[in-house]
């Protein structure tokens, strides 16, 4: 009995480690910028080529603007996103305008070239409820502080984009430390059980807030939880523009075909604090790490690529920085010129018909905020 045991455990683990080689991360530029998978070459214009650049570049620009106008005081709630440029841009990327969007908060960047407004996004971060109104022709929801709740939204989302004969996708994010949420596991299971066209983003930055990935799981991939749940899983190097834009469009159109939903886990990192509120990467994160990331950084990276082209310049780029510098200058003006919120905005928002119990009260602070 003990000996059939063992041999049941013996076999598991060859199963296993099986498993974790499938699981190879796909990449396409290494860290010079050349290509080293000639055939997996997404087929991308030169123009689109160097449009996912400039967003790259403008995004760049707005990370360290809005550090600053968060020091200033001028920004609320912020999360850093230099070094997470190839994750999140290149997955958008490969989006169309009727794909929908479900953002962690550390997602803005792609609700702003999905369709949000500059100054609207100023807005969230400073708690301003019109910064959670999505323009009528902007699919998306605001970005989810509760940490892997954007993945059970979006099996529903999804599923409600299967039923009705949408050829869109719901796409979501979040970090590594989002899969190790009970959310996370939901989702991808019941988009899975449906064949939901639904794309989960794990952005693998290796710091949940604090914590490295080691400690987080013992999975040798994030990408391979896709197995559980019965879909595809692809871990990509998440530094990589176009490694990351040829993983997304391949799982779009899996999921629009109805061949259901994938799982990408994009090898990342943020270079700067997990937010602004006080948390310190020196405390957990060596100095040698941040500078071995920093070698991968992917607007170099990108940037080398295009040059070799003839697609890119230092004029080219120059030019981006100071237009986003001047669209970001215009945005927190427009920001700053947003009417206050006052309560009764809130409770006339918060209810098609308001309760009667909330009635009183709307009358009461109606008559204060007049005086």
């Amino acid at each position: 009995m003990a000996a059939k045991t063992k041999k049941v455990i013996v076999d598991s683990k060859k199963q296993f480690d099986a498993i974790k080689k499938q699981f190879e991360t796909f990449q396409i530029l290494n860290e010079k910028g050349e290509v080293v998978n000639e055939e997996a070459m997404p087929d991308l214009t030169d123009d689109q080529l160097k449009e996912l650049m400039r967003r790259m570049v403008f995004t760049r620009v707005l990370d360290q603007r809005s550090i600053s106008l968060n020091r200033q005081g001028r920004l609320g709630f912020y999360a850093p996103t230099a070094g997470q440029e190839a994750s999140q841009i290149a997955t958008h990327f490969a989006l169309e305008k009727e794909d929908f969007v479900l953002p962690g908060y550390r997602d803005v960047p792609q609700l702003i070239w999905h369709g949000l407004p500059l100054y609207q996004a100023f807005l969230f971060s400073r708690g301003h409820f019109r910064g959670n109104q999505m323009p009528d022709d902007v699919n998306a929801l605001s970005p989810q502080i509760i940490i892997g709740a954007q993945y059970i939204q979006t099996a529903g989302v999804a599923l409600g984009l299967k039923k009705r004969g949408k050829k869109a996708v719901a796409i979501t994010y979040t970090g590594d430390g989002g899969a190790s949420q009970g959310d996370f596991y939901e989702g991808i299971n019941f988009a899975g059980a449906y064949k939901a066209p639904a794309i989960f983003v794990v952005q693998n930055n290796r710091y949940a807030i604090s914590t490295p990935v080691e400690k987080q799981s013992a999975a040798g991939t994030i990408a391979q939880k896709a197995v559980a749940a019965g879909i595809v899983g692809v871990q990509v190097d998440g530094m990589d523009p176009l490694a990351v834009y040829a993983a997304t469009a391949e799982a779009r159109e899996r999921a629009i075909n109805g061949e259901g939903p994938t799982l990408i886990e994009t090898l990342t990192f943020r270079y700067g604090p997990h937010t602004m509120a006080g948390d310190d990467p020196t405390k957990y994160r060596t100095k040698e790490i941040e500078n071995e990331w920093e070698q991968k950084d992917p607007l170099v990276r990108f940037r080398a690529f295009l040059e070799n082209k003839g697609l890119w310049s230092e004029e080219e780029e120059t030019k981006v920085i100071e237009d986003a510098k001047e669209e970001i200058k215009q945005a927190i003006k427009k920001a700053d010129a947003e009417p206050k919120q006052k309560v009764t905005d809130l409770m006339k928002i918060m209810f098609e018909k308001m309760p009667h119990n909330l009635e009183e009260q709307f009358e009461i602070y109606t008559q204060k905020e007049s005086k």
